[in-house]
């Protein structure tokens, strides 16, 4: 305001001064000698205060271009970077459903992929919901599994999805053998998110890192699936069974996509070693 108001006073004493100049701009004598040196200094200053307010006007607008431009970039960038997450999903997403289909069960089941699409989130159940249901073929009873182990088993059905009881669940129960040695127990569900190994007797020898393996005798289970490893044994000094503690080779935190065997095999008699 105050630059406003000044250059406004330099702009009338110039017009006075050129009046006073310009009623004897014929003569060279010493008035107009005076007013010429008089008007000239404030030409120069009124020269400058308006090109000085032209540059900052100029300025503003390009700042007000380049403010536009950034956030017109800003937005752009924004963009990019939420396609640029989207296509690293697609990535993780196909990588892991290759995994998937590439596994190759020990015996030639017709398997049908799901994708986890909810979990039960209370405490005391572990099940998940996936988007495949009666619709696709699939009946109460059928496995599920992934490359890892077993997951677990279908316990209800709907028209588009089912329910899975995964083995960590202490109502699930899978008959089951160590792979090194085939001593037999039944590997269910215990507190913390990890499995025991029941019913394992005290005569066989039972080390920490043995590998658990379905037996195929539950009739629901291909033979050969792995379950998890041995991560403690406790004998009793009385009874005849030994505490077996089991870790999942399922990260059951992590599973996104699932393998539902759709032709389970009808009886562990019919299971090939």
């Amino acid at each position: 305001m105050i630059l406003v108001v000044g250059v406004i006073l330099l702009f009338v004493v110039n017009v006075i001064l050129l009046s006073v100049a310009g009623r004897s701009r014929l003569s060279v004598s010493g008035p107009d000698r005076f007013a010429v040196s008089m008007v000239a200094p404030f030409q120069e200053v009124v020269t400058h205060s308006l090109r000085f307010v032209r540059d900052i006007w100029r300025s503003y607008f390009a700042l007000v271009s380049v403010a536009k431009e950034n956030a017109r970039l800003e937005r752009r960038l924004r963009e990019a970077e939420a396609f640029n997450h989207q296509c690293l999903e697609v990535e993780k997403s196909n990588a892991r459903l290759r995994h998937l289909l590439n596994f190759k069960p020990a015996h030639p089941q017709q398997v049908l992929p799901a994708e986890v699409i909810g979990i039960d989130p209370a405490a005391w159940s572990k099940t998940i919901i996936i988007n495949k249901g009666r619709a696709d073929g699939l009946e109460k009873g059928f496995p599920v599994v992934v490359p890892e182990g077993i997951v677990g088993q279908v316990i209800s059905v709907a028209s588009r999805y089912a329910k899975v009881l995964m083995i960590i669940d202490p109502n699930s129960a899978v008959d089951a053998m160590l792979q090194r040695n085939r001593a037999r127990g039944i590997v269910k569900g215990a507190d913390g998110g990890g499995c025991l190994f029941d019913y394992a007797l005290r005569k066989h020898e039972i080390r920490e890192g043995d590998t658990v393996i379905s037996s195929g005798l539950d009739g629901v289970f291909p033979k050969g699936l792995r379950l998890g490893r041995v991560t403690g044994v406790v004998k009793h000094d009385a009874g005849i069974f030994q505490t077996v503690a089991v870790t999942p080779f399922v990260d059951f935190e992590k599973i996104e996509e699932v393998l539902v065997v759709v032709t389970p095999p009808a009886s562990g008699a019919d299971a090939e070693p």
